[in-house]
């Protein structure tokens, strides 16, 4: 992808990324594709509406700065009318009815580090050791009520609802007369907003996924943080955080081994450095041993062949591996410790109608 951008594009295009794993795409594609490129995501976005509702506070008042990696960035800073607001997080959060049920490990990340987490409950249980290690506790760390606070297998299970909608429904959308575009709903995602500052000098501030290059002072120089930056005509600007609080910089530092591992891997076709990487991931360290992980990357390489070019050796020596038996038996017919049954299109079709009917409302 990088080399036909720098093949068709104009010198110093900017690519804009929204693909996960955010911060991996990024670094290889800066480091090794050698486009200049930017990450972006939302989560940063809603958890500061969630800051404004634990606090009884109108967001539009409310300052932010964030600082960390993506999926695991900190609000290090909440200002209202100049007041830090931080330590007021613990309580507004406990005491919100519906909130404190649906982000228990964000408060309790918040409870023992200081500072509240941009990530949704269910996505940031995935980058830790302590929430999903053991599948009788898991319910104690998760909500039911929307995929995104801890189901087991969330996205995988909305996908499919949506993607068997989608085939039913999406010929009637297009016998639909045309929506026509109105600038006052206009949504909150940073990429028309960076395009608007870069051509129109309108100036824009967001939180994005760049090159540290010194930004947070206790984190690699050459590894993607997400931070606050500024957008106008004269480019992208990136004001320097500083150090993040010791325990946040702690937590971090463990995903940028992760992620530099992963990314060298990918690029060199090293599957040594691609089974370290997954070794040293907290949450798979904290449920697998060493042969586990072993035997569970050989199997997802052998799954996903078609995609992955660069391991052609190392899914053969896999494929003889798993031909020669001898394997670590796994927890047969497990389908995790918070699954949700799959929708039928006809259900998911009921829940969009009644959202098109609340939204007209």
């Amino acid at each position: 992808f990088c080399k036909d951008i720098r093949e068709v594009a104009e010198p110093g295009a900017l690519l804009l990324n929204y693909s996960n794993p955010n911060a991996m795409a990024t670094w290889a594609c800066n480091t090794y594709g050698k486009v200049r490129t930017i990450g972006l995501c939302h989560g940063e976005i809603h958890g500061e509406h969630q800051i404004a509702e634990a606090l009884g506070i109108p967001h539009g008042e409310l300052d932010f700065v964030c600082a960390g990696l993506n999926h695991q960035t900190w609000y290090i800073s909440v200002k209202h009318r100049g007041q830090e607001m931080c330590g007021k997080l613990l309580e507004g959060f406990e005491n919100h009815p519906v909130l404190r049920e649906q982000e228990k490990v964000r408060i309790d990340i918040l409870r023992r580090f200081g500072y509240y987490s941009t990530e949704s409950n269910g996505h940031l249980s995935e980058y830790v050791a302590w929430y999903r290690k053991r599948p009788d506790e898991i319910k104690d760390w998760i909500s039911l009520d929307s995929w995104i606070h801890g189901e087991t297998g969330g996205y995988l299970r909305v996908t499919r609802e949506e993607r068997n909608w989608f085939e039913t429904e999406y010929p009637k959308i297009l016998a639909m007369p045309p929506k026509k575009y109105d600038g006052s709903q206009r949504g909150r995602e940073h990429c028309s907003y960076i395009q608007e500052g870069l051509e129109t000098r309108r100036p824009y501030r967001g939180h994005f996924n760049v090159v540290n290059n010194g930004c947070i002072t206790n984190l690699p120089d050459d590894c993607i943080v997400e931070v606050p930056c500024y957008v106008d005509g004269n480019g992208i600007s990136v004001p320097q955080v500083g150090d993040l609080p010791g325990g946040c910089a702690a937590v971090c530092s463990q995903s940028v081994w992760v992620q530099r591992l992963a990314v060298e891997a990918a690029v060199f076709g090293d599957v040594s450095r691609l089974k370290q990487a997954a070794l040293l991931d907290p949450l798979t360290g904290a449920v697998c041993n060493p042969p586990e992980v072993w035997q569970m990357v050989d199997e997802m390489l052998i799954a996903q062949e078609a995609w992955l070019p660069q391991y052609g050796q190392a899914i053969a020596d896999a494929k003889q591996t798993f031909a020669k038996g001898n394997l670590i038996p796994t927890n047969s017919g497990y389908r995790g410790a918070a699954r949700r049954q799959d929708k039928t299109a006809a259900e998911v079709a009921a829940e969009h109608d009644k959202r098109s009917i609340t939204a007209d409302a």
